[in-house]
């Protein structure tokens, strides 16, 4: 709650949580916390996945802290990291992940699920209701209370995280927000726009309807190394899910490209985020320069602007 107040008062546009069961307290309450000491400060997670809740049950919650918020809730999602590892799981599949989606927007915008597309919840974990004979019973799964307060504009925004083609694909089809996990090159986020934009256009769906955003990894210090050093904990986060599936996208150059790769082989989830990991050792000070931006905030706001365009 302070931390939301902080950001308010400091001019920030919005607040991002993360949402990673085992490593911190969870996003939504965090957020709905947030709303109640706030006006107009933008609340999202930073991201959740398509595993750990169903996406009915994603879906309420998203739409409880826009309800607390008063239409101030940003959905952000991705195949899921660290609230998977520490399930000893891999990220979802790419089918999962964008079904999911699908489902996830149907119970958004007050439309209905029929149960036969519900099939991630395990049969020896949960029979068929049929098998209960009831006198009666719901004949597809809809969530009433969201198409009754939340329809047409007062719908919650899904933003998907991306950085490999076929997600990025999966991103512009489902999701109101694409939010690009390609560090801060202008090449590189072209890249990733012109992507989501020809996957848009074969779905038949207009280009233009779609926002973008970054995930830009900054660091304001006089001094470069201790810029780089505020900024490479989370930019070890954000260059991993470029690589790791072991196969690189979008321009890169040779040093990069062999980054990325040591960055893969050397990652240990234990030391997640953290500024002294084994993987943040990898990351050349060339390499941060280029996926990060650092220095004065002079410089950072000129690169972020010439980003912006």
């Amino acid at each position: 709650m302070r931390n939301a107040r902080i950001a308010e008062e400091g001019g920030w546009d919005g607040l991002s949580v993360v949402d990673s069961q085992n490593l911190s307290g969870d996003s939504f309450v965090a957020l709905a916390m947030a709303a109640t000491v706030t006006q107009r400060l933008k609340l999202q997670t930073g991201v959740t996945n398509s595993i750990t809740r169903t996406a009915a049950t994603l879906a309420t919650t998203a739409a409880s802290v826009q309800s607390v918020s008063r239409g101030r809730a940003v959905l952000g999602i991705g195949r899921g990291d660290s609230a998977l590892a520490h399930l000893g799981r891999s990220p979802a599949r790419l089918g999962q992940f964008e079904r999911y989606l699908r489902h996830l927007q149907a119970y958004l915008g007050g439309q209905r699920v029929p149960f036969d597309e519900i099939v991630d919840i395990p049969l020896k974990a949960a029979p068929l209701l049929s098998e209960l004979h009831l006198a009666d019973a719901p004949e597809d799964s809809f969530i009433g209370w969201i198409a009754e307060s939340q329809a047409g504009g007062r719908k919650v925004p899904v933003e998907v995280a991306a950085s490999g083609p076929r997600v990025i694909a999966i991103a512009a089809r489902t999701a109101e927000r694409v939010m690009f996990g390609l560090g801060a090159s202008p090449e590189r986020l072209q890249w990733g726009i012109d992507q989501a934009r020809e996957a848009r256009k074969e779905a038949g769906l207009d280009p233009a309807a779609i926002k973008y955003g970054s995930f830009i990894s900054c660091g304001c210090h006089r001094d470069a190394d201790a810029a780089r050093d505020l900024v490479v904990g989370g930019l070890t986060v954000q260059t991993r899910f470029g690589v790791m599936h072991g196969k690189t996208s979008g321009p890169l150059s040779q040093s990069q490209e062999e980054v990325m790769q040591a960055l893969r082989s050397s990652y240990n989830m234990k030391q997640h985020t953290k500024h002294d990991s084994d993987q943040a050792a990898v990351l050349t000070p060339e390499f941060i320069d280029e996926y990060a931006i650092i220095g004065m905030p002079d410089r950072i706001i000129e690169r972020l602007q010439a980003l912006k365009k």
